[in-house]
């Protein structure tokens, strides 16, 4: 028997429990990896909580929770190439993550499994398949580049905190909308703080005079609109929680648009030290409730992380 996080029951925290599960083994052409640690995204709480969207992403109850892991594969199946027992790893598992184990496909496409470099924890590597890949798309499908002043909305989440260093390293100067209470955490990653709410497109036009060149929106749809208002065309605005059809024509985007080689583009970044990826906190499994409450919360600085 292992442990995993599972729901019966739609709803908050109090919903999750961590429970004895059968072992689950590797089969053709999959893995299994002992899970380390299993970073916590929005869309975690939210497919827990909301049964029209769990009914998107072809989840029902009973489940299990999480998507993001990082750990050391143990077991490989017959016909499995590409990875051997003692690989360390990290990757998606829609509501499967936060468990002793999970057994993964290395023949999904996009692929589900990625290689962690010596020199990234599993703490780390495991807040960087979702997070990692959403802000690299939300940043290439607007291209932005050297010279671009770019307005960035919810700067200080788990996606953002990663966009801002993505955008600065390709050369951008960076606006991030977020409380004030993260503002010197938002300089220290090299962006320009901005207070969000009503006026927002007055206090960019403050400090950005010469005007915004683009946009990603990582919470809603209030960057975009102001960015529509401040003369951003619509190709060069993302938002990535809108839904398909986002205000004025803007680029609704994801994970999956992720350039091939993002996640290694990130990885390569933090072993240079060019990007950092701040963790707010960690739990044990067992506080997977606690966890889960901070993280959809919205205001922690950074990433929450399972550890197991």
């Amino acid at each position: 028997m292992s442990r995993a996080v599972v729901f019966d029951t739609f709803g908050g925290p109090e919903v999750l429990e961590v429970r004895e599960v059968p072992e689950p083994h590797a089969g053709p052409g999959e893995v299994r990896v002992r899970v380390a640690a299993a970073g916590l995204n929005p869309m975690d709480w939210i497919l827990a909580s909301r049964p029209e969207a769990a009914e998107q992403f072809g989840i029902t109850v009973p489940s299990g929770f999480g998507y993001d892991f990082a750990g050391t594969v143990d077991e490989v199946g017959d016909d499995t190439t590409g990875f051997a027992v003692g690989d360390r790893v990290h990757g998606g598992a829609l509501g499967r993550a936060v468990a002793d184990f999970v057994v993964v496909s290395t023949a999904a496409v996009p692929p589900a499994l990625f290689r962690t470099p010596d020199g990234i924890s599993d703490q780390v590597a495991s807040t960087l398949p979702v997070a990692g890949l959403t802000a690299a798309a939300a940043l290439s499908v607007i291209g932005v580049g050297s010279g671009d002043t770019v307005l960035i909305g919810g700067a200080a989440g788990g996606v953002g905190v990663l966009a801002v260093q993505l955008a600065r390293l390709a050369g951008a100067r960076v606006i991030g909308t977020a409380s004030e209470s993260t503002f010197a955490f938002l300089r220290q990653l090299g962006a320009e703080p901005v207070a969000y709410g009503d006026g927002l497109a007055g206090r960019v036009r403050a400090l950005a005079p010469d005007g915004v060149t683009a946009a990603t929106d990582l919470f809603g749809t209030e960057t975009a609109e102001t960015a529509l208002a401040l003369g951003v065309p619509p190709e060069r605005i993302s938002t990535i929680a809108a839904g398909p059809n986002p205000p004025g024509g803007v680029r609704a985007t994801g994970g999956t648009d992720a350039e091939p080689d993002a996640l290694k583009r990130i990885s390569d970044a933090i072993l240079t030290g060019d990007i950092t990826v701040p963790i707010a906190a960690t739990f044990p499994i067992e506080r997977t409730r606690e966890a889960v409450a901070l993280q959809a919360g919205r205001h922690v600085h950074g990433k929450v992380v399972i550890t197991l």
